[in-house]
């Protein structure tokens, strides 16, 4: 490679990797508890404790759960009700003032789904946990934050890309893998920056890209909204607004036999970023490992309970709905998950020595690097 385009690639890695280095560190380590989310809720007592009941204990219906919910929050509305693999016996109940209210002024709590008791969920609404996502996600600044650690991570992945580069030609000179002992400190933290960051190279290039997919996540579902969910309830643009809704007992059964072979995720509410204002919207996943990321919008009419649309998933949404647990490795059970973490450590030491050679290559005399260099 010429002398010039190795200097042109050497200036694209060292600023877009020292303009997002802070803000991936960040990531990096509030990402690493995130990767055990759940084992950390348990530990840390902010995962709901349901209460020991029969085994034979027979489950409330949906209206039933609706009415539990308003009596533990009177002065609320129900925006959704979901459901998580490993408790059966809850369902996530998540509420506002209003339909329409954002999701971080929401209050998301547990609901009992035999007795209808409400059970706190502290990871939910403020714990340590939250803490945590809120710092990855958005680093409580909300879409301006999102979108500054989307440019972030386009960012990282042009330093990804800049380091394959200029690593081609390095290694020309010294057998790969090669770490020189011998040689001084700074040389010795280049050849396992280097080494430790090929090593990482692809598992670093899908964290860096579900990312960016992730953090834009507000304009993809306002996309979808403008788009696909704009056309299913076209037929409902000038209907009058909703005054009595019908109750939600039979909505699973009745997303059920209009997408068999699905089970739901979650159920959006009237007026809620993912229904219209005349819709309960039933979210149904697949039961493969894939497919359980993979959401169906079952939209059904909140007045006379008819289905109206069964939607179509744009290739976006998609994208969004797999990359994010692809992001923090809840693809494939505790061995997936150890593995992202080790790889997760070794780019903090990737991302702390980058750092560290940069700030000594500027302190350093350029005699000094030079008389490295050809030793």
């Amino acid at each position: 490679m010429h002398s010039r385009t190795i200097r042109r690639w050497s200036v694209i890695h060292t600023w877009s990797s020292l303009v997002c280095t802070l803000f991936l560190l960040m990531l990096a380590l509030t990402g690493l508890p995130l990767i055990f989310h759940h084992e950390l809720e348990h530990l840390l007592g902010e995962a709901p404790q349901l209460r020991e009941l029969p085994a034979d204990s027979p489950r409330l219906d949906l209206q039933q759960l609706v009415e539990a919910a308003e009596r533990a929050r009177p002065h609320e509305v129900v925006q959704y009700l979901g459901w998580e693999a490993d408790e059966p016996n809850g369902v996530v109940t998540i509420m506002a003032a209003t339909a329409g209210t954002e999701p971080n002024s929401s209050h998301t709590f547990m609901l009992d789904a035999r007795s209808g008791e409400a059970v706190a969920m502290p990871a939910a609404n403020g714990g340590f946990m939250m803490l945590m996502l809120r710092l990855h996600v958005d680093m409580f600044a909300g879409l301006p934050g999102k979108l500054l650690l989307a440019l972030m991570g386009i960012l990282f992945v042009l330093a990804i890309i800049s380091g394959v580069v200029l690593y081609a030609p390095f290694m020309r000179r010294l057998p790969f893998a090669a770490v020189r002992r011998d040689k001084s400190t700074r040389l010795r933290w280049l050849d396992l920056h280097n080494l430790i960051g090929i090593v990482t190279l692809t598992w670093a290039l899908v964290v860096g890209v579900t990312g960016v997919i992730s953090a834009t996540a507000d304009l993809l579902i306002e996309a979808w909204r403008n788009d696909t969910l704009a056309a299913m309830v076209a037929p409902y643009r000038n209907a009058p607004p909703l005054t009595q809704r019908a109750p939600a007992s039979d909505l699973l059964q009745i997303a059920s036999q209009a997408a068999p072979g699905m089970q739901a995720d979650f159920i959006a509410f009237p007026g809620t970023r993912f229904s219209s204002a005349h819709h309960y919207a039933v979210f149904m996943v697949g039961s493969t490992h894939l497919t359980a990321h993979l959401w169906t919008p079952v939209l059904i009419d909140a007045q006379t309970l008819a289905v109206t649309a069964v939607g179509t998933r744009p290739w976006y949404m998609d994208a969004l709905a797999m990359s994010q647990p692809l992001h923090f490795g809840d693809y494939g059970g505790r061995p997936m998950q150890i593995l992202w973490a080790v790889l997760d450590v070794l780019t903090i030491i990737v991302l702390g020595s980058g750092l560290y050679l940069w700030w000594v290559r500027r302190r350093a005399p350029r005699a000094a690097l030079r008389d490295e260099v050809v030793a």
